[in-house]
């Protein structure tokens, strides 16, 4: 997702006024972009279909859930600490921006894995 590094490098090219939440927000954005990739890379190669010991589905499922939940908790911190600097208003929006797109994407994965499943049987 574009959002999520655009976010984190408003947030890195920005003076900092509180360390811990900033370094926070950096963590998380690139935390979930880097497992965005990873399930991408599982997609394109179709490597879930070789280890079918993985629920990948609940995989995706989770890994979504949990990194919607803290990147709208560093979204919403990031933007209680930025005391109007341009730059970091800018990452705080685009963490929301990319909150909503999580949230569709956790949509569109259970509507593709629960829902054909069930009318395939």
């Amino acid at each position: 997702q574009i959002s999520l590094l655009v976010g984190f490098i408003s947030v890195n090219n920005s003076p900092w006024t509180n360390y811990s939440a900033y370094s926070y927000f950096q963590i998380v954005t690139m935390c979930d972009l880097v497992m965005i990739l990873f399930f991408y890379i599982i997609h394109i190669f179709r490597i879930y279909r070789k280890l079918t010991c993985v629920s990948w589905p609940l995989a995706e499922f989770l890994h979504y859930l949990i990194g919607t939940i803290l990147l709208l908790i560093a979204s919403i911190v990031a933007a209680s600490k930025s005391y109007n600097l341009t730059g970091l208003v800018a990452g705080a929006t685009f963490g929301f921006l990319a909150t909503v797109l999580c949230v569709l994407s956790i949509w569109s994965s259970y509507k593709v894995s629960c829902i054909t499943q069930s009318t395939s049987k």
